[in-house]
């Protein structure tokens, strides 16, 4: 294989590669993929992969548009082909909807914060199935107790955050998730008392006063039986009642399950279904201090409100256990249980926890901060909350793992954005270039707006000439590739000539060349250094870039994506006193 025809190869091979992920090719796997396809390469790799890297980096300089295209003049059908495009999966039909007379399902937040991209699976599963056959979601707020006041100080406590109630909503109806009805589990404590207390009565549940380590290597790990299990009933309704009185303190006694200490997984032997807190409570204060737990509350809740399926991640497969005990203790009629893999987010923190704390020590501005993550920041960036549906309802049912790339999500959103978001010039880390002998007369650069919709129009960008000279600025990045006597074009306006690169004075000294378009010469863009705008975009990792934009940006609407030509999407957020203040897309 000639050079030639192995470039032609990594180039479509790129370009793919690129499309499937926002733009943004992966040098790796597209080596990897090289190699696998084609084994006669492997003995060349070394010639082969300082073309790949040469190839990669224009393909990287392309608009997905630019890339879109080049791909189709090298292979017209590529975009029809199934590793580029493929269609929506459909979510497979519930299980079990003759068993039901309408299909009800349950969102479970716990408020310990704002909900954040990896909460979204659950929740769009439950919303999607829920319109498909026409029936009713129900929003039920997981407030119990979280982690024991004794653990209130430490930086891993859950717990319930106040504003977290809103924050919950705020995203649900920025998904497009719309519910029936809404519940609090802090209301209904005395509900899990009542059943708490019919257990016990059916010899179904005991007072424990083991402590925690004591219960697990003592009887728990073994198969043991702990003391206070063969209390009697009697015995058993005058302790719990002692709780309830308040004579015993958190972690002095529990209310366990008799699920069996022969069970085979150690996980289920005897699970605890109510233990004490005296942690303050943000919407009963200490009115309650028993508290049950998750699976227990479920079980009532999930019989009591009639709801027919629930699905969650594959990581509570327990606590479908031990609800199903419940269910056929009192001889009730089941929901029908569906599991999900477990999503990992490589290079995402998704903690609301350790976001909370953040936020609380002034490290992060708010749950609108990029590194939360959260679904109040998604919008604050810009991405739509379609293309969030769209990505995760791809992933469909599986029971798999899968590792989500964030690249997924960014190419759904670039195919909404792409087509109404205006282009404009900016300029990060400026560097002046004076131009010389520039010939006297009007110079003025017209970029379209959207270079896919010419009909939408184009800017203006006039450039002063004083003495023969233009003082223009651009990006640092493009300046350090820039070598003396080259011919470079400044987009849509001119092209010139370098005489010297200085960049530690940051200036470049050049000379007119030329006005008319040559595609021959590297292409860069620009802004006069003196008529602009100073803006600050806010990165995903809460970083800042600042730099320079053209004038028009004061013209623009807020909350409505532009992109920064070779630089990426921004939401602008707050535009005054001649200062753009942007959150990054991607």
């Amino acid at each position: 294989m000639d050079e030639e025809e192995i470039k032609e190869t990594i180039w479509i091979r790129g370009l793919k590669n690129a499309i499937n992920f926002g733009g943004k090719p992966n040098r790796k796997a597209v080596m990897g993929k090289l190699m696998a396809e084609r084994k006669d390469l492997q003995s060349q790799a070394k010639n082969v992969i300082p073309i790949l890297n040469q190839i990669i980096e224009e393909i990287e300089n392309l608009s997905l548009e630019q890339q879109k295209k080049r791909l189709l003049e090298l292979d017209p059908k590529a975009l029809e082909k199934k590793e580029i495009k493929e269609e929506s999966k459909e979510l497979p039909p519930l299980p079990d909807i003759e068993n039901y007379e309408r299909i009800v399902m349950r969102l479970a937040p716990y408020p310990s914060g704002a909900l954040h991209i990896g909460n979204a699976r659950g929740i769009v599963l439950n919303d999607e199935y829920v319109k498909k056959y026409n029936g009713e979601l129900i929003l039920f707020y997981d407030d119990t107790i979280g982690s024991p006041e004794s653990l209130r100080d430490s930086p891993r406590a859950k717990y319930v955050l106040p504003e977290a109630y809103d924050l919950i909503k705020e995203g649900l109806q920025w998904l497009g998730v719309k519910y029936s009805k809404i519940f609090y589990k802090s209301d209904r404590l005395d509900i899990f008392y009542s059943y708490c207390e019919k257990l016990i009565e059916d010899h179904m549940a005991y007072v424990c006063f083991c402590s925690a380590t004591e219960f697990r290597e003592k009887y728990k790990k073994l198969g043991l039986n702990c003391p206070h299990r063969k209390y009697s009933i009697e015995k058993n309704i005058n302790e719990w009642q002692s709780m309830l009185k308040g004579k015993y303190h958190e972690g002095e006694a529990v209310v366990r399950l008799k699920t069996g200490m022969d069970q085979k997984d150690p996980a289920l032997r005897d699970q605890i279904i109510m233990r004490i807190s005296e942690a303050d409570h943000p919407r009963v204060g200490k009115k309650y201090i028993i508290w049950p737990m998750l699976e227990f509350s479920w079980a009532i809740d999930d019989y009591l409100i009639g709801v027919s399926h629930i699905i969650r991640g594959i990581d509570l497969v327990k606590e479908g256990i031990i609800e199903e005990f419940v269910w056929d203790h009192f001889d009730w009629k089941k929901a029908t249980l569906l599991y999900h893999g477990r999503l990992k987010f490589p290079g995402l923190k998704l903690s609301k926890t350790e976001s909370r704390n953040y936020i609380e020590n002034g490290v992060y501005e708010g749950w609108e901060d990029p590194r939360t993550n959260s679904l109040q920041s998604l919008q604050k960036r810009g991405i739509k909350p379609s293309a969030l549906r769209e990505t995760l309802l791809e992933l469909g049912m599986s029971q798999s793992g899968i590792t989500f790339s964030v690249n997924w999500l960014y190419s759904k959103n670039q195919d909404i954005i792409d087509e109404i978001s205006d282009r404009y010039f900016f300029v990060e880390k400026p560097i002046t270039v004076i131009v010389q002998d520039v010939p006297s007369g009007e110079y003025l650069a017209e970029p379209l707006l959207l270079p896919t919709n010419p009909k939408k129009g184009r800017r203006k960008i006039y450039c002063k000439v004083k003495d023969s000279k233009m003082n223009l600025i651009i990006n640092l990045s493009d300046a350090k590739k820039i070598k003396k006597s080259q011919i470079i074009r400044l987009k849509d306006l001119i092209n010139i000539r370098i005489e010297s690169v200085d960049l530690k004075k940051k200036v470049i000294n050049s000379s007119f060349y030329s006005k008319e378009l040559n595609r021959e010469f590297p292409i860069i863009h620009w802004l006069p250094k003196e008529e602009n705008i100073k803006v600050s975009v806010v990165k995903p990792d809460g970083t800042i870039s600042n730099g320079l934009g053209e004038i028009n940006l004061l013209q623009i609407p807020i909350n409505k994506t532009i992109q920064f030509e070779r630089f990426g999407f921004v939401n602008p957020i707050e535009l005054k006193e001649k200062c753009l203040f942007c959150y990054f897309t991607h």
